[in-house]
């Protein structure tokens, strides 16, 4: 399937930080543009680290587990005492290419739990961020669409059938195919290609039985 590209989707307008970044003037952008983290880049623009708002939280608890342990020296974590990006970053950051498909960066971020993806271009340089929200779009894409490549890609490309050999009605990205294959065993083939289109939110098989087809092709002039 011709997924969508991570390119396709991701914004391309990321404010970025450096190493040196004041811990103040990090605060102050996540307010003013609305976000809850910005990557830090080096001087040929490659990302080193990502500070989150949980990040700039060390500051303001310091810690400490509670009231009564904070009348205790001890050592504060080094993100408490931090500064600048360089010192309250998380390293190394959790990237995606540009050319990666939808379902690679939905992987990535499932994986290591995380909202958004740093973006790269060929020369590992920062080209725009991903975001959940951002790959939930596939799911705005038209019914019509959808069926339309299930035809297409689906039953004619990948598994050689005729056109009209499944019926394939889509509504609201569920997929309800109908009909006979070849074999039974296609069927959870058929199935799992189908899952695989971008948009489709549920696929359900309903064979049709030996005494439909006989009575359709019967009343067929």
């Amino acid at each position: 399937m011709n997924h969508l590209k991570v390119r396709d989707l991701m914004s391309d307008a990321v404010v970025r930080v450096r190493g040196g970044t004041p811990f103040k003037e990090i605060a102050h952008l996540l307010q003013e543009y609305d976000i809850t983290a910005v990557p830090v880049v080096d001087d040929e623009d490659r990302p080193v680290g990502v500070v989150s708002e949980a990040d700039l939280l060390h500051k303001v608890w310091g810690g400490q587990d509670d009231d009564a342990a904070a009348l205790h020296v001890r050592p504060r974590p080094a993100k408490a005492l931090a500064t600048d990006a360089a010192g309250l970053m998380t390293s190394p950051a959790i990237c995606a290419r540009e050319d990666w498909s939808v379902v690679d960066a939905a992987r990535v971020m499932a994986q290591h739990g995380i909202k958004r993806l740093l973006v790269l271009d060929d020369e590992h340089r920062l080209v725009g961020v991903v975001s959940r929200s951002d790959l939930l779009r596939v799911f705005l894409r038209k019914d019509q669409a959808i069926r339309t490549e299930i035809v297409e890609e689906v039953l004619v490309t990948a598994l050689g059938q005729a056109p009209s050999a499944i019926q394939v009605d889509v509504t609201h990205g569920h997929v309800v195919l109908s009909g006979r294959l070849s074999s039974r065993l296609e069927v959870p083939v058929l199935e799992e290609l189908c899952r695989n289109v971008d948009g489709v939110v549920a696929v359900e098989f309903r064979p049709v039985r030996e005494s439909d087809a006989d009575e359709a092709a019967h009343l067929s002039p």
